[in-house]
């Protein structure tokens, strides 16, 4: 064989990422504050990039997380409507909670009261009075129970009032001031918008009004809602806003109260003269900050389109869907959708969600005389609802097995799962074993034997 070198001529096919393709990447995958910090950045560097806004958000311009919260009665409180039962998830997370706190067993007797008149919004449905009549406690015990119970994260649980629940919020933040603190005794004035009113009743000008409207905008009116232990798209402002219009059609749009327009200067420079890269990357940045938006705005079209029961009624109505559906209807690949999807959240009338926990794939095959929902189908993020609902309701003294839960869900769904998908389903809503889900009457545990404190 010859060892000589040779020259070969061949033709090699690859793919190269320039530096705009790479920035146009970066800003599909960047929620609203990456991409407004990544501006800033940029505008920092090149003379030519200039940025206008965001417009702070006026008074009266609500989240569309606020519909429904806001319909003062005459006693100047409100309800918030959710469903019969409380979301699974959580009820979970209170009951571990609860268990955390080691009370002593009358107070783990009156937290346990109060824990079944939590209502799925997150707020106490029932008077606190006619809690301490039930239990026959004095109502300063079961009030002393209640403030404990307000600890629990997120802040806002267990408030009996709009305005309880949003003081809450604010002095876990560490902003109740006297002025906040009569704001939110007047939400009434302030939904109403009497700026001028309000500025007299808390001794501040309406500059002042206007900045704590801002604050408590970003608060959660119903901490219970589409609950999740740990969802940080509640603490910052959504990239999109979706709210339901008549005929059951919805409006969606970006958030522009928190993303800065981007315009292109014809001079830059300590001189004012043009560069001509600088004056060509900034119209590169306009152009792909414009494409970023358009096509975040489509898919959360196309996702709302397909989700409008779930952004309504909230998780256990989620429709199977995958990103290579929205892929095909869009004309885009699936990357594209992954990358918007990845950091992007929703802001609709039951809370925030973020773009990906929308999607789900279908589980399980519909049996014969089915309702037509099942027909096509459940969604596993469904299913999972469902699942934890049903432990959410079951009879305390008797909860029931991971095999009743079967049962019972192919029941309602038509969906047969079996017993060690129940388990894992379980456990991911947070939920323990039916064993340790076990809760004795009170009265049958003083029959057997004081507990010890934190006992259950």
């Amino acid at each position: 064989m010859s060892q000589r070198p040779r020259i070969i001529i061949a033709q090699r096919q690859r793919l190269a990422l320039n530096a705009n393709l790479s920035a146009s990447i970066r800003l599909l995958r960047s929620d609203t504050a990456g991409l407004t910090r990544y501006l800033e950045e940029q505008a920092a560097e090149n003379p030519h990039v200039r940025l206008v806004g965001p417009e702070p958000a006026a008074i009266g311009d609500w989240l569309p997380r606020w519909s429904g919260v806001l319909a003062f009665g005459k006693a100047g409180q409100t309800t918030a409507s959710e469903p019969a039962s409380a979301q699974p998830s959580l009820i979970a997370h209170v009951v571990a909670a609860v268990q955390a706190l080691a009370l002593p067993r009358v107070e783990h007797a009156i937290a346990l009261a109060l824990l079944e008149a939590l209502e799925p919004s997150g707020w106490l449905g029932r008077p606190l009075a006619e809690i301490a009549a039930e239990l026959d406690h004095p109502a300063t015990e079961v009030e002393a129970v209640l403030q404990r119970l307000q600890k629990i994260d997120p802040p806002g649980l267990f408030a009996r009032s709009l305005a309880e629940c949003l003081a809450l919020q604010v002095e876990d933040l560490g902003k109740l001031d006297r002025e906040m603190a009569v704001l939110l005794n007047h939400l009434d004035l302030l939904a109403s918008g009497g700026t001028r009113r309000l500025a007299q009743l808390c001794g501040c000008d309406e500059a002042g009004i206007a900045q704590r409207f801002r604050l408590i905008r970003t608060l959660n009116p119903k901490p219970g809602a589409g609950f999740s232990t740990a969802n940080p798209a509640e603490a910052r402002e959504p990239d999109l806003l979706a709210r339901p219009l008549q005929g059951g059609r919805w409006q969606v749009a970006l958030n522009r109260s928190a993303l800065p327009t981007v315009e292109v200067s014809g001079t830059g420079g300590e001189d004012g003269a043009a560069n001509p890269a600088g004056l060509q990357a900034a119209k590169a940045l306009q152009h792909m900050v414009e494409a970023r938006n358009d096509t975040l705005l489509r898919v959360g079209r196309e996702i709302v389109t397909r989700q409008a029961e779930a952004l309504a009624q909230g998780p256990g109505a989620l429709r199977p869907m995958v990103m290579a559906d929205l892929a095909e209807a869009l004309g885009l690949h699936v990357s594209t959708i992954s990358r918007v999807v990845a950091g992007a959240s929703l802001d609709g009338p039951t809370g925030v969600w973020w773009l990906r926990q929308m999607f789900s794939a279908a589980r399980g095959a519909a049996d014969a005389g089915q309702e037509a929902m099942a027909s096509d189908g459940v969604s596993v993020a469904a299913l999972r609802h469902r699942l934890g609902r049903l432990i959410a309701t079951e009879p305390r003294a008797a909860p029931l097995s991971d095999a009743a839960l079967a049962d019972r869900l192919a029941a309602e769904t038509g969906v047969r799962l079996a017993r060690r998908t129940i388990a894992q389903y379980r456990a991911a809503e947070g939920f323990p074993a039916a064993h340790r889900r076990r809760l004795r009457p009170l009265k049958a545990r003083r029959k057997t034997g004081t507990p010890k404190d934190g006992q259950v």
